[in-house]
């Protein structure tokens, strides 16, 4: 069982930043493909960025590329998102998840942990 929790969020102007923090417990992860999706109000929870274990593989989602870094540091057992040059639409409750797999997918029901999430909320 893996246990994670975020931080880091918060309210931001726009064109500010934010960093999230996810740390898991419960067991050292080893192989584990870590996510971040978020979810605004009345809509679908969706994919943001992917890192596998090693981070030897990225992947963003279209709407975030260029502004967002993910990162892990496994000796902490911690995944990170960097978050620059923040828009409006970027509002949203942001989730970090680890599949028990090594290969990132953009899918969130293929993801077995999740973290119970942080707000973004970013003013015009």
């Amino acid at each position: 069982q893996v246990l994670l929790v975020e931080s880091g969020g918060g309210l931001v102007q726009a064109g500010g930043s934010l960093r999230l923090s996810c740390a898991a417990s419960g067991r050292t992860l080893s192989r584990e493909a870590m996510g971040w999706f978020r979810q605004a109000p009345g809509k679908e929870r969706e994919f943001v960025a992917g890192i596998t274990w090693s981070a030897n593989t990225i992947y963003y989602a279209d709407s975030v590329k260029g502004r967002f870094t993910i990162s892990r540091v496994n000796a902490k057992n911690t995944g990170y998102l960097q978050m620059n040059s923040l828009k409006p639409e970027d509002t949203a409750a942001y989730y970090c998840a680890v599949r028990n797999g090594a290969v990132i997918v953009v899918r969130p029901g293929d993801y077995d942990y999740w973290g119970q999430g942080t707000q973004v909320t970013v003013s015009s």
